[in-house]
């Protein structure tokens, strides 16, 4: 599976390697908009929402993120930190 975003590309592959266990990889979002448009094309994918679009300040004011299982159960996250 691959993902375009403004924010880049990022591809998910089996290579019969045992997988990665409990990662969290975050992907810089330039504004809000492409932070909601990855949820919503990897959902619409059919992976599952960890978490849906929204900001986060308990980590620091004008943080945006949202959150999607990959195939292995990690963490993918893409993030804004510029605020309204």
């Amino acid at each position: 599976m691959q993902f375009r975003g403004a924010w880049g590309t990022f591809s998910l592959v089996s290579d019969g390697r045992p997988v990665t266990e409990n990662l969290h990889i975050a992907f810089p979002a330039p504004d809000r908009e492409t932070v909601d448009e990855f949820h919503r094309a990897v959902t619409d994918a059919g992976f599952p929402s960890n978490g849906p679009p929204g900001e986060r300040p308990a980590y620091h004011p004008g943080y945006y993120g949202a959150y999607v299982l990959d195939p292995d159960g990690n963490n993918i996250e893409s993030v804004s930190h510029t605020a309204r």
